[in-house]
């Protein structure tokens, strides 16, 4: 197969050309998202399918377990599909990891219930989910990294913004049909079988990717860095050690802004249903009609971030978390009104948009390509395992022990240190590895 390549570095690839492989790279991460959204989404049915208990509060909390615990194969993921990436290439790297989020969903799909094969069950859960969990953290390092690549220069922080496009996008796919399975099938059908389909329908999407994504265009930087003889180390931790600054940079941009995410994107479904004691089904409007919107808001921030910069973005993000969580937070869990839950809810992913719309961007244009993949992706998946991971557990276990309002200040600091990093940090657009430009004096100086 002829070997094609992407990228605008190139001077000679169109705005045609570009806008294809951006669509191209998206829609796979779009059902690899679907695939990891559809766990989030679809817990409050199957949660007392694998764990032993009556209690609401309780199966919640070990299935927020397993989503904690999956989170911790992404650093592992970040790191091999990293390497993967930066020495063989975007497009095989992204065949891989599509074809990892195949394996777990169809597992998830298929596992009986604990009533059946006992603590088999989540066990077999905890394995999918692991499964699912290294492909998705190799997902993000090499589809942020390809989507900065490919895109035209000037238009980055646009183009790169549809990572959380189709971020979004997927888990709009899972509640929409977690909203389409409510109206067909009965609340009881649904909690003994009919959520499984959800993960039927991911594994078969994320096969039909795998396909998909072999003919994806390579991007023109690796390219160009593969001829390099002098590029031996490429997506070694060897290389990326001389970056400390810049790995210290990803962790900073990331903590803030992954908690927050978790927060009012997935864990917001759970506290307006056992907290606020809004109707399931009505939760599941109000989720969808808000991350609709939020996903809306991306590109357009994107394109903004382009002629005014990242870092206003960034600030406007961290302060306005800082301040403002808590008592959006407070206020949503004493609502009764479904409307005001939807305005809650969209508040805070309109603040969270600070921070997802450019984060591709901004860790992409921090490393230079040899280490690209592995330096976006390895702190970036470290931090979301150790904070984007536990939130929803923290959550879950600071309700269980009667002190739900701590949580909201948990996030709220969280912010604020990602705060005290963007306001110290430079402008990445305007000194980004991104663009060709004559070598520093030193490895890794800045």
């Amino acid at each position: 197969m002829t070997t094609r390549i992407s990228g605008a570095t190139t001077g000679a690839v169109s705005e045609k050309r570009v806008i294809g492989n951006v669509l191209r790279g998206s829609i796979g991460n779009l059902v690899e998202w679907y695939d990891w959204y559809a766990y989030a989404a679809f817990t409050t049915y199957f949660a007392k399918s694998f764990f032993p208990t009556t209690d609401t509060t309780a199966a919640f909390l070990g299935t927020a377990a397993v989503f904690a615990v999956g989170f911790l194969m992404r650093p592992l993921g970040g790191w091999m599909l990293g390497r993967f990436a930066d020495r063989f290439g975007r497009r095989s790297a992204l065949v891989l990891s599509v074809t990892l989020m195949a394996g777990g969903s169809l597992l998830i799909a298929v596992t009986p219930s604990y009533h059946t094969i006992g603590l088999a069950a989540p066990i077999l859960l905890l394995v999918a989910r692991l499964i699912q969990g290294l492909s998705v953290g190799g997902e993000y390092s090499t589809s942020a990294t390809y989507l900065s690549e490919v895109a035209t220069p000037g238009k980055r922080g646009f183009y790169s913004s549809f990572q959380y496009v189709t971020l979004y996008g997927g888990q709009l796919l899972a509640l929409g049909l977690q909203l389409i399975l409510q109206g067909l099938l009965t609340e009881q059908q649904l909690t003994s079988w009919g959520w499984r389909i959800a993960f039927g329908v991911g594994t078969v999407a994320a096969l039909s990717v795998m396909w998909l994504r072999r003919g994806m265009d390579e991007s023109a930087s690796f390219t160009k860095e593969k001829g390099d003889a002098a590029a031996g180390d490429r997506g070694t931790l060897r290389a990326l050690a001389k970056y400390p600054k810049e790995i210290a940079l990803v962790v900073g941009l990331t903590l803030g802004g992954t908690v927050a995410f978790y927060t009012f994107a997935t864990y917001s479904q759970k506290f307006l249903e056992n907290t606020a004691h809004i109707p399931r089904r009505t939760v599941t409007i109000i989720l969808f009609s808000a991350i609709l919107l939020a996903a809306i808001l991306q590109p357009l921030a994107g394109k903004l971030s382009d002629r005014i910069g990242r870092r206003p973005l960034l600030l406007f993000f961290g302060i306005a978390g800082t301040l403002l969580t808590v008592p959006i937070m407070t206020i949503m869990g004493s609502t009764r009104n479904p409307v005001g839950a939807f305005f809650l809810v969209l508040a805070g992913l309109f603040v969270v948009a600070g921070y997802t719309s450019i984060n591709a961007i901004v860790k992409a244009e921090l490393f230079p390509t040899k280490i690209r993949a592995i330096g976006v992706g390895l702190p970036y998946a470290l931090t979301v395992a150790i904070f984007g991971g536990t939130a929803e557990l923290i959550a879950q276990a600071l309700k269980s022990a009667g002190h739900e309002s701590v949580f909201f200040w948990y996030v709220a600091g969280c912010v604020l240190v990602s705060l005290i990093v963007y306001g110290t940090m430079r402008e990445t657009s305007k000194s980004s590895e991104l663009e060709e430009r004559p070598e520093p004096v030193g490895a890794g100086e800045r």
